[in-house]
């Protein structure tokens, strides 16, 4: 990232994920070899993926861990929330902090992440669905540049306006939603499709394999140990460029979900 803190290309997602489930799974994540963990305070499963974390025995310096905070308001609300985070999951120091959706008095809320990044409780901030124009307000304003914005983006919603505005002022675009919740068709599509039967892969594997190639990181979720294994495993293959075209036109440039 910006700030030289490393962070991992493909991280396991847990939104919708219910409390009751969320030990479980991360902990099937951590030993399928997933070392980022992307939670949220409106996910309500902090607590439970903290747990997770601890009870693998893998050294904290290891892991990832991302946040968002939800609800702010202004300054004082948002020191507030990240102290909730923090003993939520049971932490001395998140990885990663994000403002989940562009509401509240963003630049208060941005400047206390600024204040609790520089204390050391987290080592970097960002911020998640903030499309072109919210993101340049952003940035005109701060002090600390975002060193993420995490928003939707998969094969047919592929944020090329955005990535390379990111590009241009040095943030890091995650994915949200990298295989779309299987949406529009996604696992039979016929492009999809055709890559992944000559290649011997998975309709997953390409698609996310086609946003891992761009630099874009990715969290995809799966409740199968199985799959989660199979999302880890994009980094032993390329698309040549005839594939990344063809998966290119795929491309509708709409939400699939109708939030932003």
């Amino acid at each position: 990232m910006n700030n030289g803190v490393r962070m991992p290309v493909v991280g396991y997602g847990t939104y919708r994920t219910p409390p009751r489930l969320t030990e479980r799974l991360v902990t099937e994540a951590l030993a399928a070899g997933y070392r980022s963990i992307d939670t949220a305070q409106c996910y309500g499963n902090e607590r439970e993926a903290g747990i997770a974390c601890r009870k693998s025995g893998i050294p904290r310096k290891d892991l990832f861990i991302t946040t968002k905070l939800w609800g702010c308001r202004g300054y004082a609300d948002t020191l507030r929330s990240i102290e909730s985070s923090l003993r939520s999951l049971d932490m001395d120091y998140i990885d990663l902090l994000l403002i989940h959706e562009p509401s509240g008095d963003v630049h208060e809320i941005y400047r206390a992440m600024e204040a609790a990044c520089r204390d050391g409780k987290l080592r970097a901030i960002g911020v998640s669905n903030f499309l072109p124009e919210r993101y340049l307000d952003l940035v005109n304003h701060c002090k600390i540049i975002p060193a993420v914005n995490q928003v939707e983006t998969h094969v047919f919603r592929q944020q090329t306006e955005l990535r390379a505005l990111e590009r241009q002022i040095g943030t890091a675009h995650e994915s949200w939603s990298p295989l779309a919740c299987g949406r529009n068709g996604i696992f039979a599509n016929p492009a999809l499709s055709g890559i992944a039967a000559e290649r011997g892969r998975t309709v997953a594997q390409i698609a996310l394999r086609f946003l891992v190639q761009q630099g874009i990181i990715v969290i995809p979720k799966s409740a199968s140990p199985e799959r989660m294994r199979e999302n880890l495993a994009v980094f032993d293959f390329e698309l040549e460029p005839e594939e990344m075209a063809a998966i290119e036109r795929l491309d509708g440039g709409k939400s699939l979900f109708g939030w932003w």
